[in-house]
């Protein structure tokens, strides 16, 4: 059973930082590909940054430059962080994964006061 564990959220002020991390239940080598989104206050779920298994990585606009992501598969764990952090990054953030078809995480809850 694929089970995704996001951890690593919380209350920050603006132009601070975090690290959240995804712990994956199975080795992360299979999936095609793993993502970060984020669903903010009264608006629609958004992909931030995703990583493919060959290490390839892309990012929303709205993060570029400031958000890291990466995978360790040594750890079956993959990452995002967060740098330079806005109000406007508020959200609760995502863990997926693609095998075949669509795992997500429960969320971890990113608070980033001005």
């Amino acid at each position: 059973q694929v089970q995704l564990v996001e951890s690593g959220g919380g209350l920050v002020e603006a132009g601070g930082s975090l690290r959240l991390s995804c712990a994956v239940s199975v080795r992360i080598f299979m999936f095609s590909t793993m993502a970060w989104y984020r669903r903010a206050p009264g608006k629609e779920r958004e992909l931030v940054a995703g990583i493919s298994k060959g290490g390839s990585t892309n990012y929303a606009d709205s993060v570029k430059g400031r958000f890291t992501i990466s995978r360790d598969n040594t750890k079956d764990t993959m990452y995002l962080q967060m740098n330079s952090l806005k109000p406007e990054d508020t959200a609760v953030y995502y863990c997926n994964a693609v095998l075949a078809m669509d795992y997500w995480g429960k969320g971890t809850l990113v608070t980033v006061s001005s």
